[in-house]
C-alpha cells in the first residue's frame, strides 16, 4: 500500500477526484491511502493566517513558513519521539519551477508501493526499521509561490508543464493519478494494462487503435488489424508507433535517439 497526502489551502476541491474512477477504485482495493489536509488548520493567529507579504516588495502574497513545516511536521510524524517508526517519506512540492513530471517518475513513486527500498533519492526520509507503507506528502502551492525555507523540507520539486496555474492543487491531482493507476491491483488486466502505453519503455507514443465496427463513413480499420497474425500486427504496431511519434512529437524521438547512442 501507498500511502499520499495532500496538503493544501483548498480542501475541496479533491471532493470529487477521491469519489470518481481510478482512484476511488484504488482506495478501495486497499492499494492506497490518500488523506487531504487543510493547510488552515495550522494556520497562525485569530484569523488562521497562511499568507504574508513578500519582503522586498513585489505584487501577491506569498505562503508562510510556519503553517507548511507544522503541517509537514504533523503529517510526517516528525513531531513525535517515535519518529523513527516512521514510513519512508517523499515530500513533493508543486512549483512552476520544479522539473518536469514524466511517466519515469510516476512509474518510481509506484515502485515504492511494492519495494520501499527503491529509493535514488538521498534527501527521502529512510526509518531505521523497515517499513511497507511508504508515504508520499505533495505541498500544493498557491498565491504568488512558498517561502524559500519551506523547500527545505521538500526532497521533490515537480512541474508539470511550463505554463502557471492559481495553485498546485491540479497538477497534484495529475500527478497522483498517475501514480495511483500503476499500482498493483488497480487496472484491470494487470501489468499488461500499462505494458505498452504512450510514454513506455521505448520512449514513443502509443500506436493508433480501433474498435467495432470495421468502417464507419468511409474510414476503414487498417487490414493487418484484422488478420488475427499477431507478429505482422506487431510489427505494424511498432512502425505506426513510431510515425506518430515522429509527427507529432519529434522532440520524443530526439530524446530517445540520444540515449540509445
Amino acid at each position: 500500500m501507498l500511502k499520499i497526502s495532500i496538503i493544501s489551502v483548498q480542501p475541496k476541491m479533491f471532493e470529487g477526484f477521491l469519489r470518481e474512477s481510478i482512484v476511488a477504485r484504488a482506495v478501495k482495493k486497499g492499494a492506497c491511502e490518500i488523506d487531504i489536509v487543510d493547510l488552515r488548520n495550522f494556520g497562525e493567529g485569530r484569523w488562521k493566517k497562511v499568507d504574508d507579504k513578500p519582503y522586498g516588495g513585489g505584487p501577491g502574497m506569498l505562503m508562510k513558513c510556519g503553517p507548511w513545516f507544522a503541517a509537514v511536521e504533523k503529517v510526517s510524524g516528525s513531531e513525535h519521539e517515535t519518529s523513527d517508526l516512521r514510513p519512508q517519506i517523499r515530500i513533493i512540492m508543486t512549483s512552476p519551477a520544479g522539473k518536469t513530471f514524466t511517466q519515469r517518475d510516476a512509474e518510481m513513486f509506484a515502485s515504492l508501493a511494492t519495494d520501499d527500498t527503491n529509493n535514488s533519492n538521498p534527501q527521502a526520509f529512510k526509518p531505521s526499521k523497515p517499513q511497507t507503507l511508504p508515504h508520499l506528502i505533495f505541498l500544493c502551492g498557491h498565491y504568488e509561490g512558498f517561502d524559500a525555507r519551506i523547500e527545505t523540507l521538500v526532497t521533490d520539486k515537480y512541474s508539470i508543464g511550463d505554463f502557471v496555474m492559481t495553485g498546485g492543487e491540479l497538477a497534484a491531482a495529475a500527478m497522483v493519478d498517475s501514480i495511483v493507476r500503476l499500482l498493483p491491483g488497480v487496472l484491470g488486466g494487470g501489468p499488461s494494462a500499462t505494458a505498452s502505453e504512450s510514454f513506455g519503455r521505448d520512449g514513443l507514443l502509443e500506436a493508433p487503435q480501433y474498435t467495432h465496427p470495421p468502417e464507419f463513413r468511409g474510414m476503414k480499420v487498417p487490414e493487418v488489424l484484422l488478420s488475427g497474425d499477431h507478429a505482422k500486427i506487431e510489427a505494424w504496431k511498432r512502425s505506426e508507433a513510431r510515425k506518430l511519434t515522429e509527427r507529432d512529437r519529434p522532440d520524443l524521438v530526439e530524446v530517445k535517439s540520444k540515449s540509445e547512442r
